[in-house]
């Protein structure tokens, strides 16, 4: 819809193009004292540290001074670990796309890849022998493993350091952080065990990191930590008889250090109090190394005082600060000037004008923020936008200086001048132009409807706050009447939380008036016909999706707002012409009836006759019989995302959103005929905008983040439709440092003012605004940038929340075969484990069994223990040639297969869960339980939800539903209603039972499996179905994150931050997020037997269920 933009602005409030601030010039020399230093590691002989500083790595004594660099390479650099000996240090970086493993010497030189798997891998240690790197990764679980099969759920491999060498995996559970004994027999690490931000603090939480031991040998695993809450980053002591890790213990991060012969005893290192200790390193000599606040710290001992490094930067590695672009896509907005002559749009945060023609383009605006919702006055010589600045929201007018004929447009014109209508304490945007453009109606803090009066200053409320409720910015309409005396408004009915269409009075003097009441959503009404009548959205006809996200088809319907109007518009096509051509000789006769002296005085008047507009008719809405007055316009449901109608009426477009991208359709109204006319393509961008010109002869969509234009055919609305881009060329020069200050400036005030309660539960936000906003100057990318977003916001300990980094997708694909690899294997070619069901292996033609070697890629030999990966770089959809040998025959074979990306065969993987899942509850119950997985709180989920648990498990005794890994939606009513079915009527022709009532829910008894993995409305819906009553809950304790989030995407897009703004309260009162759900048989799963094939909780679910 136009308007609905989801990024913050800010304005510079000069002539335009405004002059940037000169920034202050840095001074020449090292760079002493920076903050922000970040994944610090002591060398084993404690002698060095390695840490890395905006995205480089750099080596300096461990006793500070000059930083020498290490690797700059363009890209991300991260994760530092030191080989045992010190001369080696491993580290990841995105140079191809996604975080690979790589080793470089200490003492300088050139970098070796070590992995070269699409996949993102991060090092984590090296093995006590110094030749391997342990690094975790998400690629393929053993065979035999029960273990969820997510993209999340990474594994531990570890790679040679020669290069070129196939990784071998460690062990297949998450291992985020960890490290061998000398003597390689046990390994201590951090788990993983579910969704949530990376640097949420302060939680005592099922989901919150514990640490464990693995011991080689026997392939144990051993749970370290009890406490609840965060316990991070273990090392070993110098003796090896404890082990120092970070915790939350104390509340907040700190050193502990527990003695392996008793883990509960853990004693309490480091005494920070508020800020998180980060990053933990021992050395040989027992000295510990730590970040706190962005600085470096070593420790000679447990009882030693901490000791802050002196940093010094002597390398000129920074990443330029300013950058030059010139963008022909990514718009976020559009507006259309009245004749049609030029578009404005929104590029990354800046207001664009271009010719609609040929695509000059001239910027509007400068500065670091986003500007929003522009549009264009009805003489089209002025822009009114939305700006922030200091701040707040303001409203904010550019316009073309000189006369109109000589300076006609804004895409040429020599100055543009701008000012501010309207800055005080409150949040304004999204305004919009009065029809005779006096006056401007905007939201006053996102829910009241305000109008200013431009000449005056003075602005009055025509509709309160109560009335509406923005979940996202952007996502409340509003629209003039042609006469300007009332506004069409979108407003939220807060008994269901759903929205009708009404009108308000635009001099605030009267009530809202409800044109809809409907049950359904009612959405973005728009005057037309001159306001004789009123079009909007509404999905009471269309097909309804289950859940979170589900696409929710939708149709226009028009409300004739007189009896004539809708009498008009019931004529036939026959009856419109006669009545055209009747009103058209009407107005003939009446131009010859005029008097003469009116036209001589007319002429003598010709510029100021000009200059007159004729004023427009009133706006009447005859409220008898309005509910019959309702047409649905669209001849079939889609996910409509934008409309506009002509000015006669007679022909609608719209935009529908399809699983290939957006499309363009047209239905002429008068003989109700619709048909799809422009392929409007695909791409990143949910910005959807459609624009008229005053006459109707031109339109202009936005979507995709690309701009096209189409000419409106005749009367008849028959002729043809042809899209056609139009070929802007946004140049704008981003400071990236003041962009990104602007974004951190937006963050904290955008969770400050929608947080889901208002005191910020308690914590200091202003407080913590200031410890992260010191870090910023010394931030120099999106990566760095996203972690400080997500520290800052993990002080609020919440669900929902953090920054993340989304750079375009670039760089190396994995292909894969649908081959399950053996993990063991080490000889020449790629053991065959298994082939996937369903994957480009399993054909008719296939030959290919478990044990077979493949010993060839497209002719490229697999060597013995080196990598394949490489192999299968870019080769996603194209056909591979396997060149294969059956050791158990020596046969020697080709086969041919079309490999597919990573996603297609992680849907597979998950598919083979769900089975091997349903046939281990088919074994062992005998055949008297049935099982469904809930994958996701979405309308897919629900409906594999019903038709696996309606048709597959019709017969069956009781239901296991299982939750675990279900990263939530909004479907927890519906699933709730789904399962909680009792019988009351059965179906009985003579004497034969055809089943009962209700068909469409499950009526016998039922068990739900959760685990610490549940999350978001995957936390609702156990809670529902065990404060309903309806059965038991299995498994692990779920931690509370029922709250509704907002996933903003900011004005570089590629940033996003969350901001859980809706809560869900119970009768007694309490809150859904942080509240705890306790199982009512609890079962952990043992690491061993989940990778033998056994899942515990699943048997105890059968378990359970049998007993009844």
């Amino acid at each position: 819809m136009k308007h609905r933009l989801t990024s913050a602005a800010l304005a510079l409030l000069l002539a335009i193009p405004a002059l940037q601030a000169q920034a202050a010039t840095p001074s020449l020399g090292p760079l002493t004292e920076p903050l922000w230093l970040r994944q610090s590691a002591l060398s084993p002989d404690g002698r060095q540290m390695a840490f890395t500083f905006q995205g480089n790595l750099f080596v300096m004594p461990a006793g500070g001074g000059s930083a020498r660099l290490l690797v700059a390479n363009g890209h991300h650099t991260m994760a530092p670990v030191w080989s045992p000996d010190g001369r080696l240090l491993a580290y990841a970086a995105n140079v191809y796309g996604n975080n690979d493993v790589f080793v470089v010497s200490v003492d300088g030189g050139p970098s070796r890849r070590l992995t070269t798997h699409s996949a993102s891998e991060t090092p984590i240690a090296f093995t006590p022998d110094g030749q391997s790197v342990l690094f975790s990764a998400q690629r393929q679980d053993v065979r035999t493993s029960m273990a969820f099969p997510s993209p999340a759920m990474g594994e531990l491999y570890q790679v040679g350091i020669a290069g070129g060498r196939r990784p071998t995996q460690v062990f297949s559970e998450p291992a985020l952080a960890g490290r061998y004994n000398k003597a390689g027999t046990q390994l201590v690490y951090e788990d993983w065990k579910g969704y949530e931000n990376n640097f949420r603090k302060h939680h005592v939480s099922p989901v919150a990191h514990d640490l464990w031991l693995w011991n080689a040998k026997t392939g144990e695993h051993t749970k370290l930590t009890s406490s609840g809450g965060e316990n991070r980053n273990p090392v070993w002591s110098p003796d090896e008889q404890s082990i120092y890790y970070l915790s939350e213990r104390s509340g907040s991060f700190n050193v502990w250090k527990m003695p392996l012969a008793n883990p509960a005893a853990a004693t309490q290192i480091t005494h920070f109090t508020k800020n998180p200790v980060r990053f933990l390193t021992v050395a040989a000599n027992g000295t510990l190394s730590y970040g706190y606040d962005g600085e470096l710290y070593t420790q000679a001992g447990d009882d030693a005082q901490p000791q802050k490094l002196s940093v010094s930067i002597a390398a000129d590695a920074l990443r330029p600060s300013v950058e030059n672009l010139k963008l022909g896509e990514g718009a976020t907005d559009l507006a259309v000037s009245p004749d049609g002559s030029e578009v404005a749009l929104v590029v990354r945060g800046q207001v664009f004008v271009a010719s609609a023609e040929f695509g000059n383009t001239r910027r509007i605006t400068d500065g670091p923020g986003q500007k929003r919702s522009v549009s264009f006055s009805p003489d089209g010589r002025r822009l009114l936008y939305a700006c922030e600045q200091d701040g707040q929201w303001s409203l904010c007018e550019s316009a073309i200086v000189g006369d109109k004929k000589a300076v006609p447009s804004f895409f040429n014109a020599p100055r543009v001048s701008t000012k501010v209508l309207l800055k005080d304490a409150h949040q304004n945007f999204q305004p919009r132009y009065s029809p005779d453009g006096k006056q401007v109606a905007y939201l006053h803090d996102r829910a009241a409807l305000h109008v200013l009066d431009i000449a005056s200053g003075k602005t009055r409320e025509v509709m309160s706050a109560e009335h509406s409720y923005s979940y996202e910015d952007g996502d409340q309409w509003f629209d003039w009447a042609p006469d300007g005396k009332s506004l069409l408004v979108q407003f939220v009915d807060r008994n269901r939380w759903s929205q009708e269409v009404g009108v308000v009075p635009a001099d605030g003097s009267g009530k809202l008036l409800n044109l809809t009441n409907s049950g359904y959503e009612d959405l973005h009404p728009l005057f037309a016909r001159q306001g004789r009548m009123m079009v909007w959205m509404s999905d009471r006809q269309g097909l309804h999706g289950n859940g979170g996200g589900a696409r929710g088809d939708g149709d226009i319907y028009a409300m004739y707002l007189t009896r004539e109007a809708f009498d008009r518009s019931r004529l036939d096509k026959a009856e419109f012409a006669q009545l055209k051509k009747r009103e058209e000789q009407d107005k003939k006769d009446g131009a010859k009836d005029e008097d003469a002296d009116a036209k001589k005085e007319a002429k003598k008047d010709d510029k100021k006759k000009s200059a007159e507009t004729e004023a427009p008719k009133p706006v009447v809405i005859e409220q008898d019989g309005l509910d019959n007055r309702v047409t649905r316009l669209t001849t079939a449901s889609a996910d409509i995302r934008d409309f506009a109608v002509t000015p006669d009426g007679e022909q609608l477009f719209y935009v529908v959103k399809t699983e290939s991208g957006f499309e363009l359709w047209q239905t002429r109204l008068r003989d109700k005929e619709g048909r799809r006319v422009a392929s409007l393509g695909e791409g990143r961008g949910d910005a959807v905008a459609l624009w008229l010109d005053a006459k109707g002869a031109n339109g202009f969509v936005l979507a995709a983040g690309r701009v096209q234009k189409f000419k409106v055919p005749g009367d008849d609305g028959k002729g043809e439709v042809r899209a056609e881009p139009v070929r802007f060329g946004a140049e704008l020069r981003v400071d990236h440092a003041a962009e990104r200050a602007q974004m951190f400036d937006h963050a904290w005030r955008q969770t400050q003012e929608k947080l889901y309660v208002k005191d910020m539960g308690g914590v200091d936000w202003a407080y913590y605004r200031k410890v992260y906003e010191r870090q910023l100057p010394f931030v120099a990318d999106g990566v760095d940038f996203a972690e400080l977003l997500s520290e800052m916001l993990g002080e609020l300990n919440v669900s929902h929340t953090g920054g993340s980094y989304r750079a375009a997708p670039r760089g190396d694909t994995t292909a894969s075969l649908g081959v399950l690899y053996d993990p063991a294997y080490q000889g020449a070619g790629a053991k065959v484990a298994e082939v996937i069901a369903g994957g480009p292996l399993d054909t008719a033609a296939n030959q290919i069994k478990a044990g077979m070697l493949i010993t060839a890629i497209d002719g490229e030999p697999i060597v013995a223990g080196a990598e394949f990966d490489s192999l299968l770089n870019q080769k996603v959809g194209k056909q591979v040639v396997l060149e294969v040998l059956d050791p158990a025959t020596s046969k020697r074979f080709e086969q041919t297969a079309r490999a597919v990306n990573p996603g297609v065969e992680r849907e597979l993987l998950y598919r083979r869960w769900v089975n091997q899942e349903r046939a281990l509850v088919d074994k062992l119950s005998g055949g008297r339980l049935g099982y469904v997985h809930v994958r996701g709180m979405d309308d897919g989920s629900y409906r594999q939800t019903f038709s696996d648990a309606l048709g597959r498990a019709s017969g069956k005794e009781a239901l296991i539903v299982d939750t675990r890994f279900n990263g939530g939606g909004n479907l927890h009513d519906e699933l709730a209603t789904l399962l909680s079915g009792k019988k009351y009527l059965e179906f009985v022709p003579r004497g034969q039972s055809l089943g009962w009532e209700p068909v469409g829910k499950w009526t016998k008894p039922s068990a739900v499996l959760i685990s610490e993995s549940n999350y978001s409305d995957a936390h609702l819906f156990p809670w529902t179905y065990k404060h309903l009553g309806i059965g038991k809950l299995i498994g692990m304790p779920v931690a509370g994150t029922g709250t509704a989030v907002w996933w903003e995407t900011m004005q570089d897009g590629a940033t996003v931050f969350g901001i859980p703004q809706v809560g869900f309260r119970a009768h007694n009162g309490q809150f859904m997020e942080r509240a705890l759900i306790t199982p009512d048989v609890v079962v952990p799963n043992d690491k061993r037997r989940l990778d033998a094939g056994e899942d515990q909780q699943l048997e105890a679910a059968v378990k359970s269920l049998l007993a009844k």
